[in-house]
């Protein structure tokens, strides 16, 4: 795994060197084993790499083709790049070295974009076309590998995290608080321009090109849905063969230990399951009720693999957050971030990649909202006019049972399921801004364009195809990368692939949700390897006590300190945040969750802007 960095302006050659140098050195902690530098008088390439395939020198990048026409810098790992790489041996290309990397850009040359998605991996890259003086970037199919750019008139930078911008003369440091609103809502940054200024995220399955300062981005993998009805037992079997094969491929394509991540989830414990590892890793906290550490060593005791395990405690937890939003660049308020971090750590002490369980609950429909039980399905079935009258009528009572509920549904799809992290209403996003900020932004903007294109599915597909765009790549999969790479660790999702995906999107939802079990034909196949406590264990996130802890005197005293700091009403009703605080801490009101995304975002906002 890597990092990679790259920018075209008009200084010399010489400045290029040493700017590029120092973009490179802002994201070490992506790749400490070595770097490598391309400059010329048009671009200037850098990267820094983890090894993780053919660890000699010769493994390092840039890499070129065999005129040295064009150079590519490459982050990721490309699973079945020994399989293309037979096909282009026999178009006559000549490969100088064992690496997935040359595989790439033998494979541009000779198929050009229609090669990307052929590429079964997880991957970031840009080449750089000499002959041209042509950049040609790609992400991922889903968004496992961040890229972002930054594009002004005379200036194009490119990187694998935000913060290598800052070392560039030219780049200007501005919030983009247009991102604020839906950021408290969502607890992620869902905008392609991100929370800096003209700094923008190259979509998931999307390549660029770049040519006489001019950037043209287009689309070459779409997500979509052919359900295909065939017999249950066709799918369960075929879907095994497929999930095995997936998982072998992520274990193999490595010259180091591949170890394993392990919760009491079903997803990670099938993975452990079949990959059989020598490691696994787990992470709690050290209060009832808030670790599954226990969970995790028993399979593996069970399945005779080693078990390491860290007890994380409130202090801790608190200390590290400063450092968490640094590696995020971007304000990010899902609570499992910190403990992802906390188990990077400890993997990493031991093992330079580790398997994880991401991908699943959005491909196989895993995640509790997806069912919906029959009652609440037939009252979707009630005119939307009459649903939004109901709702309009219990919202002042005061609180009963299914209140909510009521509120919730009398909103269209595409207003009332946004992913998993909404705790913050519209109306809410707005008295918590600032004056200033508060605007007209709805969920609907920004959801609707995405919903408009599967409305004719049925609403668990819409759901999964809304978290596949939203939740998974901005949020799961961001922390996933940053909180691994700030560690110097590779993470791999083999239940995120995409000859997986093509399979999984023809199987009928009847068989995804069954006999009220979401995940149902994963979970079958999960229970012929593990036990049953295990398979159909219901879905619970990474339970993190937050909530509990800032109704302590010592960190309620820390979160009020940040509220009341001076630059705190540029972006936030001082007083009404306070209240929200206050009321959580007199036990009042539960507003765990509502203060997180504000804090994180003055976190954030200190560590880039104030401490710089």
């Amino acid at each position: 795994m890597c990092g990679i960095v790259g920018f075209v302006d008009r200084h010399k050659q010489k400045e290029k060197k040493e700017i590029i140098k120092e973009m490179a050195d802002m994201i070490k902690h992506r790749g400490p084993d070595a770097e490598g530098y391309y400059v010329d008088s048009f671009v200037a390439l850098g990267h820094r790499r983890l090894s993780i395939i053919d660890l000699s020198k010769s493994g390092s990048q840039p890499i070129y083709n065999e005129d040295k026409t064009m150079a590519i810098v490459f982050n990721g790992e490309i699973y079945n790049y020994e399989s293309l790489k037979e096909d282009l041996i026999k178009k006559g290309h000549i490969f100088k070295t064992k690496t997935d990397t040359e595989v790439l850009i033998h494979g541009y040359e000779e198929y050009k974009e229609k090669f990307f998605s052929r590429l079964r991996g997880m991957f970031a890259f840009v080449i750089y076309d000499k002959k041209r003086q042509e950049l040609i970037g790609a992400r991922d199919h889903f968004g496992i590998k961040p890229f972002y750019y930054y594009k002004t008139k005379e200036q194009f930078c490119f990187a694998s995290e935000i913060k290598a911008f800052l070392k560039h003369p030219d780049f200007k440091k501005e919030v983009n608080t247009d991102a604020l609103k839906m950021y408290l809502i969502f607890q992620y940054s869902v905008h392609e321009e991100t929370f800096f200024k003209n700094v923008y995220k190259l979509k998931p399955g999307h390549y660029f090109k770049y040519k006489n300062g001019k950037l043209s981005i287009k689309e070459y993998f779409n997500i979509d849905y052919s359900k295909t009805n065939k017999p249950y037992e066709t799918y369960k079997e075929e879907l095994k063969a497929i999930l095995e094969d997936s998982i072998k491929y992520h274990q193999i394509t490595s010259d180091v230990e591949v170890g394993s991540y392990l919760s009491g989830g079903v997803d990670s414990s099938y993975v452990v399951s079949v990959a059989r590892p020598d490691k696994t890793f787990s992470v709690g906290f050290l209060l009832p009720g808030f670790d599954e550490t226990m969970l995790a060593k028993d399979l593996s005791d069970r399945l005779g693999i080693k078990n390491e395990e860290k007890k994380i405690t409130s202090d801790e937890f608190f200390d590290i957050l400063p450092t968490i939003m640094y590696y995020t660049d971007e304000p990010h308020a899902n609570l499992s971030t910190v403990p992802l971090y906390f188990l990077s750590g400890l993997a990493s002490k031991q093992v330079k990649v580790v398997l994880s369980g991401e991908g699943s609950d959005e491909m196989f429909a895993g995640y509790n909202e997806y069912y919906e039980p029959f009652l609440l399905r037939l009252y979707t079935k009630v005119p939307l006019f009459i649903r939004k009258g109901i709702s309009s009528f219990v919202t002042p009572l005061p609180h009963f049972p299914g209140q909510n509920t009521l509120k919730r549904y009398g909103r269209p799809f595409y207003e009332r399921y946004i992913g998993h992290g909404s705790f913050i209403t519209e109306e809410e996003a707005n008295e918590i801004l600032a004056a200033n900020l508060r605007n007209k932004e709805t969920i609907g903007d920004v959801i609707k364009p995405y919903y408009d294109k599967v409305k004719k599915q049925d609403d668990v597909t819409k759901k999964m195809y809304i978290d596949m765009h939203f939740w998974l790549p901005q949020d799961i999969l961001l922390k996933a990368d940053k909180m691994t790479m700030a560690n110097s660790l590779e993470l791999r999702v083999p239940l995120l692939d995409s000859v997986l995906f093509n399979y999984s999107k023809k199987i009928p939802t009847k068989y995804l949700i069954r006999k009220k079990q979401t995940k149902y034909l994963f979970r079958d196949i999960a229970h012929e390897r593990i036990p049953e406590e295990w398979s159909k264990r219901r879905k619970l996130g990474f339970p993190v006590p937050f909530s509990k802890w800032i109704r302590e005197e010592k960190y309620y005293k820390m979160v009020k300190e940040m509220f009341e700091k001076p630059y705190v009403d540029q972006f936030f009703d001082k007083k009404f945040i306070n209240q929200l605080l206050n009321d959580h801490y007199n036990n009042s009101k539960n507003n765990g969750r509502k203060i997180y995304n504000i804090y994180m975002f003055l976190i954030w906002y200190e560590v880039y802007f104030i401490k710089n």
